[in-house]
């Protein structure tokens, strides 16, 4: 349908894909940009443009640059940060902006170095739809209607499993339900990018989704070709420059380097790109010398790289030798350790050939979770994986800066590689950050840190399901791609000059990560059933090794971990808990140097860095919340004296009344003859009238056993288990919820005038006792919200061992 706007045309093109619009609108919009497109999947809505800039001389990259921004009025929401408007792009926006670069960029044509900007603007959003699979879409329409020259039309599609069911974009809801959560790539011809998170799924499953993704993204092309055929402009006329010098300059470094076949593998080996800079500065040396003049060197180095490539190829094709003289399917000498850092909660060393990363586990409270500040409705983070990429891991030297989209896209890689099997958080209530530094590069780090990752959290003590390792797989074809070779455990020069880098995770029984980048026009037939295959038996290999270095993850958390236990109780009791102004909850604290965070249903997350300190919080908050019965002793000290009678806190917060008569079995004339304010007395419970009052008694108690603070009280009302035992962590509060001081709550009712006793000095009766502050009333502070369930992977389903 066609629709007038004010000063332009809007013309909207669209279909239907699993029940909702897919929507492609253009002309009302960005019109100075050279291309502009708004996609919309319900009602969430993309505004898509790409400009270009002019060619940049000297260059030997293109100069593509992916924005990908979220603006918080799409949902309604002034920004949480101090000047209240966004800043730069968080995690979520620089993955989406990754996922966008990866498809894109090979399409267009080689050689083409004029700068391209593509932007995306989240500018709507229902906050059911996710917006990031939309963006390669508007990103392909956007640059089809413009002048710059692109293969094909390219789409992405996001691919869930809901109950045995496929299903294509699905919403956040449904994405909490599904056990894949697959992106697809795909032009016409051929997948050009996948990346996969998923709960052990098999690899005939996870075939069939992609097949089913690549399906949808021909409707999407399809779509996209009728907006460029309404909306298009001619494209500009392009050939790549200087082609003939540069095939010239081509032949003459494939000339000098003749005959050194050994010598270049050997560099490539040892070396790696800085071989491939060696030999070019060696060629460049050569040409300036016979020319006479100083050679250009960035072109000699870039047919340098050619040549060596081409080398590469017909070495392996040939010979089925790689560079190191490995064959196609041999995986490099593996190491695993772990143990390896003295005081953190566990730590692991992989390495694989020169590729070598460091992981260490570090275990923390409820409150150390991250908050999330963007669009998607999911507002807590239990599980957080930072990979690092330091210049000393290949040898350069370079200032240390904050990490990059490539390391921010390696570290949730393995995110989605370790996260579908780590425990429930009611089954091990810890938030945990894995931190991977590589130290060694030489290909494949980011799934070199997912192995790192399973060593530390076995190290560390986490009972995850399965153990999780990973490989990437390349793939060698001859110029007419008639011919290829599957490479298993690539190095870094054979991802440089590969046609493809396939990255898989998983453990014995099925997939968890997937991500595919290919530099060809289509994959051979087949092929996916093939790498899946090979990266399954290398995987078990890698496995075995890890296996070797710790066979299961260790009984307990380590000795400076926290130690956290989770109580229930009743949500009504939790004012109990806090008492006035946090008195109660603070009062807890200081006695036993426990943390303790509550949840609004009931949930409280009990850790410390002494178990018998948590020990003793745990009592004291099953004693405020439990029910008093008839004869339940107690010892607690006695907090004020009376004329009539002492009163005893039994419990933090809550104190009883002893009559004189109820002193002891003589006759006694004086409270103060008996119990002083601070005595340590037990007693026993002998009345709770209708308003709550507690009546005591010392008579006759002194043989019997206390309960509330004792350890025969924690067995006997079932203390929960607790996690694991010694010190470490742990610490002062700080957490969701906090307050005042200890004492206790002026709880206590009206005076009871039936005592008999003499009326209280000062005359006039002590008044009705203040009423207990509701669960509504209690300051909320930055107490968090919802559940405690770790979002998207827990596998629930027991340890496989």
């Amino acid at each position: 349908m066609t629709t007038e706007t004010t000063g332009a045309q809007t013309r909207v093109f669209t279909r239907e894909i699993e029940g909702v619009t897919f929507e492609i609108g253009a002309g009302r919009l960005a019109q100075n940009a050279a291309g502009s497109v708004t996609i919309r999947y319900g009602d969430t809505v993309l505004l898509v443009t790409v400009c270009e800039g002019d060619p940049r001389p000297g260059i030997d990259f293109f100069p593509l640059t992916v924005d990908f921004e979220e603006r918080m009025y799409a949902i309604g929401k002034v920004p949480g940060s101090f000047f209240r408007r966004e800043g730069r792009p968080g995690t979520d926006a620089t993955l989406a902006a990754r996922m966008t670069d990866r498809p894109i960029r090979p399409l267009f044509p080689k050689g083409f170095k004029r700068e391209v900007q593509i932007s995306c603007l989240l500018i709507a959003s229902d906050r059911q739809n996710p917006a990031e699979p939309l963006a390669t879409v508007g990103a392909s329409a956007a640059i089809g209607m413009s002048v710059l020259p692109f293969e094909q039309p390219v789409s992405s599609v996001a691919v869930g499993r809901v109950n045995g069911r496929l299903k294509a974009f699905p919403t956040y809801e449904e994405q909490e339900q599904s056990d894949l959560e697959l992106t697809v790539a795909a032009t016409d011809d051929s997948i050009v990018m996948l990346e996969v998170g998923a709960k052990e799924v098999s690899e005939a499953d996870l075939i069939a989704a992609i097949e089913y993704g690549e399906k949808v993204c021909r409707e999407l092309n399809a779509l996209q070709r009728e907006v460029i055929a309404a909306l298009g402009k001619p494209k500009m006329e392009w050939v790549a420059p200087n082609a003939e010098a540069e095939l010239a300059l081509r032949d003459r470094v494939k000339k000098i380097l003749a005959g050194r076949e050994e010598e270049l593998m050997g560099a490539l080996k040892g070396e790696g790109f800085r071989g491939i800079d060696e030999i070019g500065k060696q060629v460049t040396e050569q040409i300036s010398k016979e020319d006479g003049t100083p050679a250009n060197g960035g072109q000699v180095r870039a047919a340098a790289e050619y040549v060596l490539k081409q080398t590469l190829r017909k070495r392996i094709l040939d010979q089925g030798l790689r560079a190191d003289n490995r064959k196609a399917d041999e995986i490099r000498k593996l190491t695993a350790e772990v143990g390896v850092l003295p005081r953190v909660h566990g730590s692991g060393l992989f390495q694989r050939g020169e590729t070598q990363v460091l992981t260490v586990a570090t275990l923390g409270a409820l409150r150390d979770r991250a908050k999330l500040d963007n669009i998607a409705p999911v507002e807590w983070k239990m599980f957080m994986h930072h990979y690092n990429f330091p210049s000393f891991s290949v040898g350069e030297a370079r200032p240390l800066r904050g990490p990059g989209r490539r390391e921010i896209g390696h570290g949730m890689l393995a995110e989605k590689a370790i996260e579908p099997v780590l425990p429930p958080f009611h089954e091990f209530p810890y938030t945990i950050r894995l931190v991977s530094d590589v130290l060694s590069s030489n290909g494949s780090t980011s799934q070199a840190s997912v192995c790192g990752s399973t060593l530390a959290l076995m190290d560390a003590g986490v009972p995850i399901a399965a153990p999780v390792a990973g490989i990437a797989m390349g793939l060698i074809t001859s110029e007419d791609e008639s011919k290829y070779v599957l490479l298993t455990d690539i190095a870094g020069v054979e991802d440089a000059l590969g046609d493809m880098d396939f990255k898989v995770a998983g453990t014995h029984e099925g997939v968890t990560a997937v991500q595919l980048d290919i530099k060809l026009g289509h994959l051979p037939p087949n092929f996916l059933q093939e790498v899946f295959e090979a990266a399954r038996v290398a995987r078990m290999k890698i496995l075995e090794v890890m296996l070797a270095a710790i066979p299961e993850p260790r009984a307990e958390v380590g000795e400076f971990a926290p130690k956290i236990t989770i109580v229930k109780i009743d949500p009504s009791k939790i004012g109990a808990v806090i008492g006035p102004g946090g008195r109660v909850i603070n009062g807890i604290i200081a006695a036993t140097g426990a943390s303790i965070d509550i949840e609004e249903d009931g949930s409280v997350f009990v850790g410390g860095s002494d178990i018998n300190g948590v020990r003793a919080a745990i009592r004291q908050i099953e004693g405020l919340t439990r029910e008093l019965q008839i004869g339940d002793v107690f010892e607690g000290p006695v907090s004020r004296i009376m004329s009539f009678g002492a009163f005893v806190e039994i419990l933090p917060g809550k104190d009883g009344m002893v009559h004189i008569s109820e002193l002891s079995d003589e006759r006694v004339d004086r409270v103060e003859d008996v119990v002083q304010v601070g005595d340590h007395v037990k007693v026993k419970v002998m009345e709770i009238d209708n308003l709550g009052r507690i009546n005591l008694t010392m008579r006759g108690v002194d043989d019997e056993g206390s309960v509330g603070l004792s350890d025969d009280d924690a067995s006997r009302s079932g203390e929960p288990r607790v996690i694991s035992r010694g010190g470490g962590g742990g610490g002062g509060r700080g957490g969701p919820r906090g307050g005042g001081g200890g004492g206790r709550g002026g709880d206590r009712g009206p005076r009871r005038d039936d005592r008999g006793g003499p009326p209280r000095g000062g005359g006039g009766d002590r008044g009705p006792r203040p009423e207990r502050p509701s669960g509504g009333d209690r300051p909320a502070g930055d107490r968090p919200s919802g559940g405690g369930d770790r979002p998207a992977g827990g596998s629930g389903g027991g340890r496989r061992w």
